[in-house]
């Protein structure tokens, strides 16, 4: 797949709007749901996802193939992101996630289900915003810890910490939902 972006970013280079197009339909809902983790707020997420792609549409010609075409994006959407909360004015976000339609055949496993997703969402939520970016692009971006550093422009090392002390600070949030009686 990363061959097939590839070619579609050079494709775009050359002002195709259809390799736009495609490009956009593969990596829409993996960088919306990247925007809305940092964000947390879905029409912001959309505005910022259309200037992600508007911007990926400019700056084609100069993708210089250093990285996989979806981590020079998510780069995109992590910068734009940072600079909306700058102009939010604030960095460290705490509202909670927009709850997610939850789709499955049994109402008490989907009340479970989404008891569950909640509670994860919260406790997500309640990392700082560097630790919540690597957990979302390592666990539901499947990046590597170099591709995040890329994304975060951090040293690899730094991303390696990060996922570690947000891997102990959800373990002791999910923990205490446990020891409390709720799971």
């Amino acid at each position: 797949m990363s061959a097939d972006h590839r070619f579609l970013i050079a494709q775009i280079a050359q002002g195709d709007k259809q390799a736009l197009a495609a490009l956009y339909r593969a990596l829409e809902r993996p960088v919306y749901k990247f925007i809305v983790s940092r964000l947390n707020d879905p029409v912001e997420a959309s505005d910022i996802l259309h200037d992600v792609f508007m911007e990926v549409w400019r700056s084609a010609g100069r993708f210089e193939g250093r990285s996989k075409v979806q981590t020079w994006i998510f780069g995109i959407a992590y910068r734009k992101s940072i600079d909306a909360m700058r102009k939010r004015g604030r960095m460290d976000l705490t509202d909670e996630t927009p709850d997610m339609a939850d789709d499955g055949p049994d109402q008490e496993t989907c009340l479970a289900a989404g008891q569950e997703a909640e509670h994860v969402r919260y406790c997500l939520g309640t990392l700082k915003d560097d630790h919540r970016s690597a957990i979302t692009l390592a666990f539901y971006q499947d990046m590597t810890y170099g591709e995040i550093a890329e994304v975060a422009g951090v040293p690899e090392g730094t991303v390696k910490t990060r996922i570690f002390h947000a891997k102990k600070l959800l373990m002791r949030c999910l923990s205490g939902r446990v020891e409390r009686g709720m799971a």
